[in-house]
């Protein structure tokens, strides 16, 4: 079987290219997440999946879900993609579009995971601080996790920042143990 993010890499490139042409990246975020949703759809895959039905069927009904919903353009996408026989894929090529977005834009999306609650003050610095060392702006999200103990984990695309008294802990009982 096909890997899906490798068949859904050329349209989230391609759709990328568009954005960019028309300088309209959230357009095109607007319109993949609704496209992602639908094709995310356990029923509707079903239905497109199923053999009797044919192409132009799937094509008929996705177009009217698109109406009023996406621009003229992602409906020729939802056309494209039903021909191809990719529908599936769009979950996929949204979230492989929006990492394109924020690399484009210069951003990133962080977790921060605290035990205990954080005031606006400590999420400003540390805000800041993530900004400096990844040179791009920080979209911040916080989470609580009673069970680090202390401390916080952060997350940041491939940067893991683990200051948590659980990770402490863990290091230490493993060093003991050797």
């Amino acid at each position: 079987m096909t890997d899906i993010s490798a068949v859904a890499r050329p349209y989230a490139h391609a759709i990328f290219e568009l954005a960019q042409q028309s300088a309209d990246y959230a357009k095109w975020s607007q319109d993949l997440g609704f496209l992602a949703a639908v094709g995310a759809d356990e029923g509707l895959l079903a239905f497109i999946q199923n053999p009797k039905v044919d192409t132009q069927q799937v094509e008929a009904l996705l177009t009217d879900l698109c109406k009023g919903q996406t621009s003229e353009a992602a409906v020729n996408l939802v056309r494209l993609l039903v021909h191809n026989r990719r529908v599936a894929t769009l979950p996929a090529i949204a979230s492989q579009y929006e990492i394109l977005r924020a690399e484009a834009e210069r951003k990133v999306d962080a977790q921060l995971v605290t035990a205990q609650d954080v005031d606006k003050a400590q999420l400003e610095k540390i805000s800041k601080a993530l900004a400096k060392r990844l040179g791009r702006e920080v979209q911040l999200s916080v989470e609580h996790d009673p069970s680090l103990i202390g401390g916080a984990m952060i997350r940041a695309g491939d940067l893991v920042i683990d200051g948590s008294a659980r990770s402490r802990l863990q290091k230490l009982a493993s060093v003991l143990t050797r």
